[in-house]
């Protein structure tokens, strides 16, 4: 079979040949990652593949218009988590998919959240992104003895720091707690699913408090200047910090300028788990798809661990399969692509995905955790009256947005409960 891909010529067009696969997608719609998808990362394939990025409106359009006219052209969607709940109506059940891609189906915490909530396998993930640890070699010597970079626990992160203050009489660890910082991903993502198992509705029970109540005590070994920070490669580059949190894309200029001097590390654990927050894209099989076959060897060849490494450098997600990634990668791929793998395979790794339908309200949302981590940490104020108060704005939030639970939260019959 002649190995080819069809340019489209308009993407508008419903029109597929027999032996094609129409490969729809959400990602890599930027012109320079979709020539990248069609010439380096499709190219391969045996068989026939059209790509179609596009923009999210007309890609739910599409698909609820061929699935009401009982008239689906579309082999393959491409999309991100947050993006599938809107059609898991028009998708079909993959279980059998996922039998067959045994490189993704070993990372079990991935492959879990594509079931979004039901019994059956509704995507099959196919790449990531995410936000992790990084830190100056200088800073290694001073871990807690007998603690694993690898795999810390907040406890031991606590250690660090003060070690660090202590021998150096700077605080050297730091968070992007600026006013364009991500710090409200770190405490929806990361500390909260870590200590509580929950982002909404533990929002203010005892584990939550006693969490906000460590956190406090470790911010006066944090550097103060972290409620200036945006981006964290910059302070690390300067070494005011040599152990910061921050998404992969702002931390690369540190490890692609100074790659010796800076390693990746996965977030640490608490009681409930790793908490970590992935910004997964998955591939799914509209039903009544025209070609079910041709389209689960298109999501099979999308899987292979070579395949997903061409996938990284086209469009700059990870793997979801565990694999040793190249040297010809730039530095920054390389040192984080190693802590993110970990860390989304570890034994304790918990998910804790983007909010989900939340529309217009996600800044508000985003805006009730950092009021919340101002007042009790930079304030000093009450825990229990700060968390009554920023409940009472979460749950009118959800009511509002008629927001439905998402990981780690259980599943919601309704709106998400804040408890």
């Amino acid at each position: 079979m002649i190995k080819k891909i069809i340019l489209p010529i308009l993407l508008g067009s419903s029109i597929a040949s027999a032996s094609e696969v129409v490969f729809y997608s959400t990602q890599a719609n930027p012109l320079k990652e979709a020539d990248a998808m069609r010439n380096d990362v499709l190219i391969n394939f045996d068989g026939e593949v059209k790509f179609l990025p596009q923009e999210a409106g007309p890609f739910f359009s599409r698909i609820e218009a061929e699935s009401r006219a009982g008239s689906v052209t579309l082999g393959v969607l491409g999309a991100l988590h947050g993006q599938f709940p809107q059609i898991q109506d028009s998708l079909d059940s993959i279980d059998d998919v996922l039998g067959s891609v045994p490189e993704i189906k070993s990372n079990k915490t991935m492959s879990e959240l594509g079931k979004l909530g039901s019994q059956n396998q509704k995507y099959i993930p196919w790449m990531q992104a995410t936000y992790i640890m990084a830190a100056n070699k200088k800073a290694l010597p001073y871990l807690p003895a007998g603690a694993d970079v690898n795999a810390l626990t907040y406890d031991e992160l606590a250690v660090w720091a003060a070690n660090l203050k202590e021998a150096t009489g700077d605080a050297k660890l730091g968070f992007p707690a600026g006013e364009k910082g991500l710090m409200h991903r770190f405490l929806q993502g990361y500390l909260y699913p870590s200590f509580t198992h929950s982002v909404v509705t533990d929002f203010r029970g005892d584990d939550a408090k006693a969490m906000w109540a460590w956190f406090r005590d470790l911010w006066q070994d944090v550097n103060p200047r972290s409620t200036a920070y945006s981006l964290m490669q910059e302070p690390l580059l300067t070494e005011e910090v040599w152990v910061a949190f921050d998404h992969t894309a702002r931390l690369k200029d540190a490890f692609d300028q100074r790659p010796d001097d800076f390693i990746a590390f996965p977030a640490p654990s608490a009681k409930a788990g790793r908490g970590f927050m992935p910004v997964i894209a998955g591939l799914a099989i509209p039903a009544g798809t025209p070609d079910r076959a041709a389209s689960v060897e298109l999501i099979k060849y999308l899987s292979q661990p070579e395949v997903q490494v061409k996938t990284l450098k086209a469009t700059g997600f990870y793997p979801i399969a565990n694999v040793e990634l190249p040297a010809d990668l730039p530095a920054n791929v390389r040192i984080a692509g190693k802590a993110i793998s970990m860390q989304a395979n570890a034994a304790d790794a918990l998910p804790s995905m983007l909010p989900v339908g939340l529309g217009d309200m996600s800044g508000q949302f985003s805006k009730a955790y950092k009021d919340t981590f101002q007042q009790i940490v930079l304030r000093n104020a009450d825990i229990d009256q700060i968390l009554d108060r920023q409940a009472m704005v979460l749950k009118t939030i959800m009511v509002s947005a008629n927001a439905p639970c998402w990981a780690p939260d259980k599943p919601s019959d309704g709106v998400c409960p804040v408890n």
